[in-house]
């Protein structure tokens, strides 16, 4: 089924030239939650030099996360930061948003997401950022350039991603 449906994304890519930037329909939150390990990543300002970046989604029960992401800076040291994402609409529900200081939020949209949850990724509606994510530290080197040109065909400057710099990182 996985292939399938990167089979598709890459078709449209290919032959329509995009796919519109949206959020995937459905997200099971409970699913979502856990660790994520960032492969490549369009940064943001904050995220720029960092590498082996790790992020912890807890589900509390007001049902937005608690997120610790980890990371290791250029110098080797080790940053964690602590945020919160709220899936703020039930309608739209991969139409989330991060918040990193009280109370500003920014949109945090799940783009793609693996059926059975083994990747995801996050982008913005102004392709500000991406986030290419796996529940492992590793990614089939195959699925993740399908999962590139399906976010190229959605707009994103795909020439920008950097990648993470996990040890053994595509199989």
């Amino acid at each position: 089924m996985k292939a399938i449906c990167m089979g598709v994304f890459t078709w449209l890519a290919i032959f329509s030239g995009s796919i519109p930037n949206r959020t995937v329909e459905r997200v099971d939150l409970k699913r979502f939650g856990g660790t994520w390990y960032s492969l490549a990543s369009i940064p943001t300002m904050f995220d720029k030099g960092s590498r082996e970046t790790t992020t912890h989604y807890t589900l509390n029960s007001d049902n937005y996360y608690n997120v610790i992401t980890t990371c290791k800076e250029e110098d080797n040291s080790i940053k964690t930061v602590k945020s919160k994402i709220f899936a703020e609409d039930a309608d739209h529900p991969g139409e989330m948003k991060a918040q990193f200081i009280w109370p500003i939020k920014v949109d945090y949209w799940i783009v793609a997401l693996a059926p059975d949850y083994s990747w995801a990724v996050v982008g913005h509606p102004d392709y500000r950022f991406l986030f290419i994510m796996s529940r492992k530290p590793q990614m089939d080197k195959k699925l993740y350039d399908e999962i590139v040109a399906k976010c190229k065909a959605m707009g994103y400057p795909t020439e920008n991603l950097v990648s993470q710099q996990f040890p053994h990182q595509w199989e």
